[in-house]
Formats: structure tokens, sequence, C-alpha cells
């Protein structure tokens, strides 16, 4: 059975176990407990304090481990990546005071920076040849400041609010973040035949991510012009119709295109178009 260490709660848990789901493993999350055995597939999951996550898949506690890059590059460790997941997007920014004037990185030199990411932004400092002091704290850094336990702090940021809300700006951003998925560097073949199929199954859901599966009825005349506008995966899928003048068009397209493509295929005579959302695609 391949172990898998994921966040116990938090957006990131949010997210893990909604892909855990799409890919067909299924756990009774009522039960809040260490660790759950799956149903259907050889996995059990083990929850985690997402800092815990890369040191315990490094040392074998588990197998593999799905966790903020963040907290990967921060903790180093052994464990290699396997998978960007393209979820849990989020950045590592400098910020400061919002009276304060920022003209540079030189502004931190000297200064007091409160982080619960010191390693990461103790080698960025040094490779901006910046001397500053760390104030490392594992919770609520933005309300540093504030309360005069340092001059700036060093954080995630996602949209910005709780940096408004503390009366922050952002100045600097070191590194953007996203969700991983990690490895033990000695997983035997059993497991990693496991791990396989997960990585099959998780690319179908992500190929599938931002597209739309479109049919529609298409003047023979204009079937030409109708495939540029349509290049599908490879090529679309024609099908005679019983009117002989028209045919019947099957395509994948991008949902960042979709009302772009929708509109040429109007104007070039398409018809009866429906439009399908795509839960899973295998290339």
């Amino acid at each position: 059975m391949l172990r898998i260490a994921v966040q116990s709660k938090g957006r990131l848990y949010d997210e893990t176990m909604l892909l855990l789901e799409e890919a067909g493993i299924k756990l009774n999350r009522g039960k809040r407990i260490l660790l759950l055995s799956a149903k259907g597939f050889p996995v059990e999951v083990l929850f985690l304090r997402d800092d815990d996550i890369p040191q315990s898949v490094a040392n074998g506690v588990a197998d593999i481990g799905i966790v903020g890059e963040n907290e990967y590059v921060e903790k180093g460790g052994e464990a290699k990546l396997i998978k960007r997941l393209g979820f849990s997007k989020c950045r590592l920014s400098l910020a400061i005071p919002k009276e304060e004037e920022y003209k540079g990185i030189e502004w931190f030199e000297g200064k007091t920076i409160a982080t619960s990411y010191p390693e990461i932004l103790k080698a960025y400092l040094a490779e901006k040849k910046v001397k500053a002091e760390f104030h490392v704290i594992s919770g609520s850094v933005e309300i540093a400041p504030g309360i005069g336990l340092a001059d700036a702090i060093f954080d995630i940021v996602s949209s910005g609010s709780t940096l408004v809300s503390n009366q922050l700006k952002e100045v600097e951003v070191i590194m953007q973040s996203e969700a991983l998925l990690i490895a033990n560097n000695e997983l035997s073949e059993e497991k990693q035949a496991i791990l396989d199929e997960l990585l099959f199954r998780f690319e179908a859901i992500q190929v599938a991510e931002g597209k739309k599966y479109v049919l529609l009825n298409a003047p023979k005349e204009k079937l030409n012009e109708i495939i540029e506008v349509l290049p599908g995966m490879k090529s679309p899928t024609v099908t005679p119709l019983a009117n002989g003048d028209w045919v019947s068009v099957q395509s994948v397209i991008a949902e960042k295109h979709f009302w772009e493509i929708i509109g040429k295929l109007k104007s070039l005579g398409a018809e009866g178009i429906l439009v399908i959302p795509i839960e899973k695609m295998i290339l």
C-alpha cells in the first residue's frame, strides 16, 4: 500500500482531497484521524502539518506527499520532486508598513523581518548582499510590524487582502509557489507501480482542466474554414448527416478561447452548438 502525506487542514487540504476524489480515491473524510485507508485503491493517507511533510517523505514515514512548494524549498530534505500539480498557487513576498517609502531592497539593511521561512529569506538576502535580522514565528506573521515585533515580514501572499487589513504593502516577490507531488527516493517496485497509476490519473485530470467538448452542425461548404477554427487535440471529428449538405463536427477547445471560437463558428454558419464539460482526458 502506498502512503501519501497530505496537509491536515486549509486550502491545500481541500484541493488535495478534491484531486484524490477525482482520481477515484475514496476516503471517509468524516473521520478526523491521522491515517485513513482508501477504498478501491491501494493508498492510505497520512494527515500532517504542512511543514512536516517534506521530511516525512524524505525519511520514509510516507512514500509520497502533496505539499506547497514553499515548504518543500524551505525544508530542503531529500525527497524528490515528481510533479507540479498546478493548484494552491501563491507567492512568498516581502512586505513593509504601507506608510514607509520603498526605493529598493536596500531598505531591509539592518531591519528585523518576521517570517516562517528563514532559509528561503536568508538565501535571497545573501544573494542581494543585504544583512537583516530574522524573527522566526510559526503563524500570524502579518501582525508582527503592528505590535512592534519586526520592521517587515516575509510570508505567503495569495490575494493580498491580509496585507491590506494589517496596513502592509508588498514590495518584493521572492518566489512563486504551487502544490507539488514529492516522493521518497527508495520506493519499492510495487509502490512505484501504484505511483505510476496515480500519476496517470492525475495527468488525465490536469489535461482536462480548462477544456470544453464542443459538438455542432455545420454547412459542408464551410467545413475547411471551421476545421481551421477547431483544430482539436489532433483534428476534429467529422460525421455526415442525413442532409448531405451538412456535417456534425466534434472537438475540444480551451476555456480561455471559448467565446472567441464560438463567435467564429456562428459567423461560419454553425448551428446547434452543444458544449459539454470534460472531467478527464486520456491522451
